[in-house]
């Protein structure tokens, strides 16, 4: 099928969301693959992966670009060379890409029991906040956050116990805040989440922006001059 769903969270950020139906034939008979893409994906084992693979390349092509427009820093991070930034996650039936003018992040997962058994190794208690909602979809909406922050980051060595944070969220909020602290890379960001009716959870991330609050003083103040 064509375009899943398509999110548009500001003017300067794209989401696109791919269900994908194809098979891998049909997928790989209407993308250009530069030289690296087709080593990469002849050397996959798994057609769910390589159907995976190549429905990102169409997505790409969604946004306006060709898999020639894309690369790889050393450490994997996917770049573009218009500059743009973008943001690559696939799982089993669907695949996302997030293209935006500033450090983004995107990542969608299964939701699935077992993620209960590595829930430890993700969640730090002292620096993450649980709830009593579903534990299942709260792990999964956390792990989702720490992958798309930690996709922000450009260099290797992040651990998702020690260094990601995730704040407070309720399911019915879509939304909350959390932050990469790593050595001198201390960012904050805006956590959106969205769950499918398919079983899975979708999280993207935005640099956070900090509304400028009004004061009760200056809020009485105000007031009484307006009386």
């Amino acid at each position: 099928m064509p375009i899943y769903k398509t999110i548009k969270p500001n003017q300067k950020t794209i989401i696109f969301v791919w269900k994908i139906d194809e098979s891998y034939s049909d997928l790989l008979h209407t993308v250009a693959l530069n030289d690296l893409s087709k080593k990469r994906l002849n050397g996959m084992k798994s057609e769910l992966h390589q159907r995976g693979f190549l429905s990102v390349r169409h997505l790409l092509k969604e946004a306006g670009y060709t898999d020639f427009d894309l690369y790889y820093n050393s450490y994997g991070k996917p770049l573009l060379r218009d500059g743009k930034h973008i943001s690559i996650t696939h799982s089993y039936q669907f695949s996302a890409i997030i293209v935006s003018d500033n450090d983004v992040g995107i990542d969608i997962e299964k939701i699935r029991e077992k993620i209960i058994r590595i829930g430890n190794r993700f969640v730090n208690t002292n620096i993450d906040s649980l709830s009593n909602e579903d534990m299942v979809k709260q792990l999964t909406v956390i792990w989702c956050a720490k992958e798309a922050m930690y996709k922000t980051y450009p260099y290797g060595g992040l651990s998702f116990h020690d260094h990601i944070a995730m704040d407070p969220f309720l399911f019915a909020e879509k939304k909350s805040t959390g932050r990469v602290h790593f050595g001198n890379w201390k960012k904050e960001y805006d956590v959106n989440f969205m769950f499918f009716d398919e079983g899975f959870t979708l999280v993207y991330v935005l640099p956070h922006v900090k509304i400028k609050g009004t004061s009760i003083n200056s809020f009485l103040s105000k007031n009484k001059e307006n009386k």
